[in-house]
């Protein structure tokens, strides 16, 4: 039996978050297109018979950033290299050209000083290759594997090769399931787990939010986020979800709240829906949004 802790590197929108839920079997981290979705390390355990392995999906390092948002979260990132880790994953897209941003992120993975596997995702996309320009990689990582983290393959070999090289014994595994809300708004511990980082009103924001990005496209900025207030058992066996979503101009508030309300009514049923099934239980959504120019500051 093995343990250990993996720390997964990217620059954003490589594909980290896709490969993690796929791999665990169930959604731990929320995903789109834009740069940056998720925002925080995501602690989750994957487990077989022939151990248990801490991954950590990081936010993806960005080149240069423009706000307080990105600056934080790059700040967020850096700090999780600090922290011990048996095995480091460099994940790169070879759809994208290699440059400054893919740089500054293997420049971080040489400095670490830890066993190391290259992984090449998408290689289910085809059309459009830089693989040349990463070809000189392959001289400095003993191991690489081409893997598709959306239809997950080559998957089995890389895992194969991560519980080879993790220590036969390591740092413990948390006891139990760590960050479930506490008292009357506790919700089955089944929803944030094998999440070990997150407490329920985290984890149902960031599925919220996942719906914000997919639904409004390019016609939101980045800028805008999810706060729960709450979240309570009723007596009808109906988890109630109190929560905003948070703009940082009035325009955009307008957007996302659309014309007779149709676009928050859209959104809040999308998620409304997810929650229910993470939980297996109905569920009351009550979604507002508001305008703060500030939350970055008093939320990240």
């Amino acid at each position: 039996m093995k343990t250990g802790k993996v720390l997964l590197l990217s620059r954003p929108n490589v594909g980290k978050s896709t490969f993690i839920n796929n791999l665990i079997g169930q959604k731990v981290a929320i995903t789109s297109p834009k740069p940056q979705t998720t925002r925080f390390a995501i602690e989750a355990v994957y487990t077989d018979d022939r151990g248990q392995i801490i991954f950590v999906d990081t936010p993806g390092i960005m080149g240069k950033t423009e706000d307080h948002l990105s600056e934080n979260i790059n700040k967020r990132t850096l700090q999780v290299l600090n922290e011990e880790v048996d095995l480091v994953i460099y994940m790169i897209d070879h759809t994208r050209r290699r440059d400054f941003e893919e740089a500054r992120v293997l420049g971080l993975v040489r400095k670490i000083n830890k066993p190391k596997i290259l992984v090449i995702n998408k290689v289910d996309l085809q059309e459009k290759s830089y693989l040349p320009q990463y070809k000189f990689l392959e001289d400095e990582f003993k191991d690489v594997f081409q893997i598709s983290g959306l239809n997950k393959t080559h998957i089995k070999p890389l895992m194969d090769k991560v519980f080879e090289l993790l220590p036969s014994t390591s740092a413990n595994l948390p006891a139990g399931r760590q960050g479930a809300s506490a008292g009357k708004e506790e919700i089955p511990k089944d929803l944030i787990y094998p999440i070990l980082n997150f407490d329920s009103k985290i984890f149902v924001s960031e599925l919220i939010r996942e719906k914000v990005f997919l639904m409004m496209g390019q016609e939101i900025p980045y800028r805008t986020t999810v706060i729960v207030d709450e979240i309570a058992e009723r007596k009808n066996g109906v988890t109630y979800v109190r929560a905003r979503i948070l703009a940082t101009d009035d325009r955009y508030k307008k957007m996302l709240i659309g014309s007779g309300g149709r676009k928050i009514k859209e959104i809040g049923s999308y998620a409304r829906k997810e929650i229910a099934l993470a939980i297996n239980k109905k569920v009351y959504l009550d979604l507002t949004v508001e305008t703060d120019p500030h939350w970055q500051e008093t939320y990240y």
